[in-house]
């Protein structure tokens, strides 16, 4: 079939976002469940005449309960964050959690001890449900590449064609060979009587050098596949942000025998039939 770029640019897509890409509440509410009896603990500090009193008996019953207290700005116990403390010293953030003091001093120079006294915040349970929303959207970046990867099963799986995931090259000696130290792991293979299709999905709703690297990296890793007897690399990507890398592209589709996009990859599919 002859290979039209023209017509390749025309059908690509500008999003393969469906609605339950903004936001993974089911991970949130896990998240925010984790935390719950902490927070229930710290909600006492909310409308506090005496903000040290609250914290003393606080952390009387369970001092435990402040661990949590990073997530209040918005910041993960497992980012590690360090801060400089009011002599200039770089000290780990959960350090301000480990006496009523260090505690009382966080709450002042965060400026969420005024927050809490005068009761702008209601309940710390949905304040943190709101703050793990805003945390989340930080994942639609690595969400947008599972969505190309759930698309492309989805076709497959419809089209009744059998495939595995994430494959890695050293399972073939010959392929090993060819891409000599450059181990490489393909979201897709479909294995056929006569060839082993390995395949790479991606989808750039927007511009930037990535672009560029991944049509020159794929242009290099493509050839030394096919020159394999009975495999062949295959390219589906799609999405708008390739107008900004066109020429790139244009010179990966002219190397690459098999670069579909979600319109095209029908035609993927006929030929392995």
């Amino acid at each position: 079939m002859l290979k039209d770029f023209d017509k390749f640019m025309s059908q690509l897509k500008e999003t393969n976002q469906t609605l339950d890409f903004f936001c993974d509440f089911e991970k949130i509410s896990q998240n925010v469940e984790d935390i719950k009896l902490s927070l229930c603990m710290l909600n006492s500090l909310i409308g506090a005449s005496d903000l040290r009193k609250s914290i003393e008996t606080i952390w009387n019953r369970d001092k435990n309960a402040f661990s949590v207290m990073d997530i209040l700005v918005a910041v993960r116990t497992r980012d590690k964050k360090k801060i400089l403390d009011s002599v200039g010293n770089c000290v780990p953030l959960e350090g301000m959690f480990n006496s009523v003091d260090s505690v009382m001093a966080f709450l002042t120079e965060t400026g969420l001890g005024d927050v809490l006294q005068s009761q702008k915040i209601k309940n710390l349970v949905d304040y943190v449900f709101g703050i793990e929303t805003g945390l989340d959207t930080n994942a639609r970046k690595n969400r947008s590449g599972h969505v190309m990867e759930n698309m492309v099963a989805n076709i497959l799986t419809n089209a009744g064609v059998p495939f595995r995931q994430e494959v890695y090259s050293r399972e073939w000696s010959a392929i090993t060979d060819v891409l000599g130290d450059d181990e490489k792991r393909f979201d897709f293979v479909v294995e056929t009587p006569s060839k082993v299709y390995l395949i790479e999905v991606n989808f750039y709703s927007g511009g930037g050098s990535k672009l560029n690297e991944v049509a020159r990296s794929y242009s290099d890793i493509a050839p030394k596949i096919n020159s394999v007897e009975g495999f062949e690399f295959v390219w589906i990507t799609d999405g708008i942000g390739w107008k900004s890398a066109k020429n790139k592209l244009q010179e990966a589709y002219g190397i690459i025998p098999s670069v579909y996009n979600l319109t095209s990859v029908q035609d993927f599919i006929n030929n392995i039939r």
